[in-house]
């Protein structure tokens, strides 16, 4: 298994912007997802770093969690966890998006993840483009769970646009109490054939396990929600006909490699954070191994005691408590070509992995002002990166493109 490459990470810190040293060292944090750094903007101006990048600040939202594009129009959507959407369109205009769901809104809930439905182009606005989105919803007796939806978006003018016809196609079994572990991350098969969702242990561990519910899982689905054919425990039928694997935690990113495999990014609990490549049918071994150890100081057996369960490709420890991941795959950074991109919340950074096979590296980590909670590709090739957080100065949309400051 990979791990964190220290003294690349050294001759990288000898040689940062002094901007973006100071901006990472001047918060503390707590461990974990609900980490939060104290720090404050700093400065609005880009910084640079000495892989040649600069970052500019484009916009500011209200504890943004997710964002996708629309190819055709360069349109943003931007998802904020409690219960809005926006967009964003080329030109730096930023509208609203109406008719959300109702969300339960605390803890790590909200509104989470969203994704433009496969296979839809042309036009100059987003006037019928079809949407899936993720939230967290209460049920009966204070108990919470994931749900993703899919509807179609109407809009009148570039800056307004209303959901409608949203049409709940998937709800993790079973609601449970408590607010975190949500995950409920959505990616489409590399053919739009199939959908694809990371369905959080909801803190409660020993569910990861157990087959015959969706805590702890990755699910794959048709397009309507419906349990994909030859998914691996299709013959036990509903809900684990749903399942494709599991023995998860706490899976904040999924994506499709450029070789078309699935991989998942997952939380540790303290240390082991971890990147995953998904087979149909493994188990993961959460919360029967860990390369980490409980909160409160309990050993957990580390994965090499347990061939029979999937190791991760890479593992941290120290946490980076990442946000999300992409593949990057464009010409603005040709020497990350083929690498994964993580957000890390703590400590803030920018970390970049490189694969070989079916274990990874990390090559490079660049320090940030605020937790990183979301990321994507341009379509010139520069990487936009959504800050997490509540605090001053945070909740920016940055964008990461090559060259010096402007």
């Amino acid at each position: 298994m990979g791990m964190t490459d220290t003294t690349g990470f050294g001759r990288l810190l000898a040689s940062v912007s002094p901007l973006l040293i100071a901006l990472a060292s001047c918060g503390a944090s707590s461990s974990g997802e609900n980490a939060r750094g104290a720090a404050e903007s700093a400065a609005s101006e880009p910084a640079t770093d000495s892989d040649g990048f600069h970052i500019e600040p484009l916009a500011q939202f209200d504890e943004p969690w997710a964002m996708d594009l629309d190819k055709s129009t360069g349109i943003q959507l931007i998802t904020e966890r409690k219960g809005t959407m926006k967009l964003r369109l080329p030109d730096g205009r930023i509208g609203e998006v109406s008719g959300m769901p109702e969300v339960a809104y605390g803890g790590q809930g909200g509104l989470g993840d969203v994704v433009f439905a496969p296979g839809q182009s042309g036009g100059d606005s987003l006037d019928g483009r079809t949407i899936y989105l993720s939230w967290a919803e209460a049920g009966q007796e204070n108990t919470y769970g994931a749900a993703v939806g899919r509807g179609t978006l109407t809009c009148t003018q570039p800056t307004s646009c209303d959901l409608r016809g949203l049409e709940v196609i998937w709800r993790q079994e079973p609601k449970v109490t408590g607010q975190g572990h949500y995950s409920h991350r959505i990616a489409f098969s590399p053919d739009g054939s199939h959908l694809f969702i990371s369905s959080g242990d909801r803190q409660k561990m020993t569910p990861a396990q157990d087959l015959s519910n969706t805590l702890g899982t990755i699910v794959r689905l048709n397009l309507d929600g419906t349990p994909a054919a030859g998914n691996p425990f299709a013959d036990r039928g509903s809900p684990s006909d749903q399942i494709w694997s599991y023995g998860h935690r706490n899976m904040l990113g999924l994506a499709f490699g450029p070789d078309g495999r699935l991989w998942a990014m997952e939380h540790g609990p303290a240390g082991g954070d971890e990147i995953n490549l998904i087979k149909p049918g493994q188990n993961y071994g959460w919360p029967l191994v860990s390369e980490g150890e409980h909160y409160d100081g309990k050993p957990i057996p580390d994965n090499d005691t347990r061939p029979d369960l999937t190791a991760p490709a890479i593992s941290w420890d120290p946490v980076i408590a990442p946000g999300n991941f992409i593949f990057y795959s464009g010409e603005a950074f040709p020497q990350w070509k083929g690498e994964a991109l993580v957000g890390g919340m703590k400590p803030n950074v920018l970390v970049r992995v490189d694969f070989d096979g079916e274990t990874a590296r990390e090559v490079a980590r660049y320090p940030m002002e605020h937790r990183i909670r979301e990321l994507q590709q341009a379509p010139d090739g520069s990487v936009w990166l959504l800050e997490d957080g509540k605090e001053a100065g945070a909740g920016r949309l940055l964008k990461l493109a090559p060259g010096a400051p402007r």
